[in-house]
């Protein structure tokens, strides 16, 4: 277990009839958001993909306007300081929660770069398939080709993201970013021609509720958290700030480039009672 995570947990939220009503009324639209907008999504990649191949220039659209109504449906209210980037390269954000994926797609178009167990996951899994996600194996023997991997996706004009902790934390910190990843950037081919643009996402906790009420890391179940978010009788709110982006050219390898990225990350970190990190 790693240093910072001591186990503990949220205590459990109790399910009475209202709150029940609560996970109905928001539930069932969301499923029918999703799985509708994915839906569409697969057919329209039908027509997509033999025009453009690894090009998505129309489903993202969709994939954007699924995760800002999905928001306002969960009733979470995103306040957004600074803007996505428009030019090539990649985002890395700390993540916090399952919620960051409608987060971060919500304000720009972008694919996801996760651990390849994800792809298997129920669910989730063929949810990250769809929306074009980029699976990596953390494997250090297949360093070189997850890194040839994402210089493909990056030449095909992709903007990517990823989340350099490497793992989920309680939401109430920002663990060390590792700086494997970032190695895909300083290739002579895309180098030159791309940035990366640290964001900052902070999570607010509903009155009275721990602070590390919208975390989920660690052992927890993804349907009881959902359960809970769903449940809730008043959300908190969620920020999302975009810092100016790192040109990649600027920097001599990928350990200055993780950690200009991280500072920027953490300066921005303002969670609900935030937890000082272990580090």
């Amino acid at each position: 277990m790693s240093t910072w995570d001591d186990g503990t947990r949220p205590a459990p939220v109790q399910l009475g009839l209202g709150a029940w009503a609560r996970i109905l009324r928001r539930g069932i639209p969301l499923a029918l958001v999703v799985f509708g907008g994915l839906g569409l999504l697969l057919l329209l990649r039908l027509i997509e993909r033999p025009l453009h191949g690894l090009n998505r220039p129309w489903t993202p659209a969709i994939t954007q306007a699924v995760c800002r109504m999905s928001l306002r449906i969960l009733g979470l209210s995103l306040h957004v300081t600074g803007a996505p980037m428009t030019s090539h390269g990649a985002m890395v954000a700390n993540h916090g929660s399952w919620l960051d994926i409608f987060v971060l797609n919500a304000h720009a178009p972008i694919y996801f770069v996760s651990k390849s167990e994800v792809a298997g996951w129920p669910g989730i899994g063929w949810l990250a398939r769809a929306t074009g996600t980029v699976f990596i194996n953390r494997d250090r023997r297949d360093a070189e080709q997850q890194k040839q991997v994402l210089e493909t996706r990056l030449t095909a004009g992709h903007r990517l993201l990823f989340f350099p902790e490497g793992t989920s934390s309680d939401g109430a910190r920002i663990l060390p970013f590792k700086s494997t990843l970032f190695a895909a950037f300083l290739s002579g081919g895309v180098k030159h021609d791309i940035s990366v643009q640290p964001v900052t996402v902070s999570y607010t906790s509903p009155l009275e509720q721990d602070e590390r009420f919208y975390g989920w890391w660690g052992d927890m179940e993804f349907g009881s958290h959902m359960l809970k978010v769903l449940a809730t009788k008043h959300q908190g709110h969620v920020e999302a700030i975009y810092h100016e982006p790192l040109k990649v050219e600027n920097y001599s390898d990928r350990k200055t480039l993780a950690r200009a990225a991280e500072r920027a990350v953490r300066e921005g970190f303002s969670p609900s009672g935030a937890v000082p990190e272990v580090l």
